[in-house]
C-alpha cells in the first residue's frame, strides 16, 4: 500500500470490512421497579431529590404533602413543571419525591432533575427534549465559601484612611 490510491482498491475489494451493516439501532427498554415506577435521584445546590413517577393523573407529592402546601411560591411549581411541559406530557405522570437539604429554591431546582431524569428512564424517546432544555445536566453552582480576611466570599471589609 503505497498511496491512497491502493486504500481505494481495497476498500472496494472487500478486504476491509465495514461495520455500518453490522451496527444496527440500539433500542433503549424503560427502567421500571416491579410496581411499575421510574426511579431517579435529582441535585440542585445542597438539596437531593429522590423522585418516583408512575402514570397516574398529574399528582404531585412532595415529603408526603401536596405541591401547593409545599412549594407556595409559583414559580417554583412552574420550575418543577417545566419537564412535563417541554414533553407534552402535563397530567399523565403522578410523582412522589423526598427532599433534604438545601432552601426551597434549591429544592425546587433538585426536583425538576430528578423529574426529568425520572421522564427519560420512563420514556427514553423524550432524552432529545430534555438534553436540549438542559434538564438533565446536573447544575453544578454552588455558594462560593467565605475566606477569612473577608467579611463574605469576596467583599472586604469597609476601608478606612483614617
Amino acid at each position: 500500500m503505497a498511496d491512497l490510491g491502493d486504500l481505494k482498491d481495497l476498500v472496494e475489494g472487500g478486504e476491509i470490512a465495514t461495520t455500518t451493516e453490522a451496527a444496527a439501532p440500539v433500542v433503549v427498554e424503560p427502567q421500571l421497579d416491579a410496581q411499575g415506577r421510574a426511579y431517579a435521584t435529582g441535585k440542585r445546590k445542597n438539596a437531593i431529590a429522590r423522585v418516583w413517577i408512575k402514570p397516574g393523573t398529574g399528582k404531585v407529592t412532595v415529603n408526603g404533602r401536596d405541591i401547593e402546601t409545599y412549594f407556595a411560591r409559583p414559580v417554583l411549581r412552574m420550575i418543577i413543571n417545566q419537564p412535563f411541559k417541554v414533553c407534552e406530557r402535563e397530567d399523565q405522570f403522578d410523582v412522589f419525591c423526598t427532599v433534604v437539604g438545601g432552601g426551597l429554591s434549591g429544592q425546587a431546582g433538585a426536583v425538576r432533575h430528578g423529574i426529568s431524569k425520572g421522564l427519560n428512564l420512563f420514556e427514553p424517546g423524550l432524552r432529545p427534549a430534555l438534553k436540549k432544555n438542559g434538564f438533565l445536566t446536573r447544575d453544578s453552582r454552588v455558594v462560593e465559601r467565605k475566606k477569612y480576611g473577608r467579611k463574605k466570599a469576596r467583599r472586604s471589609f469597609q476601608f478606612s484612611k483614617r
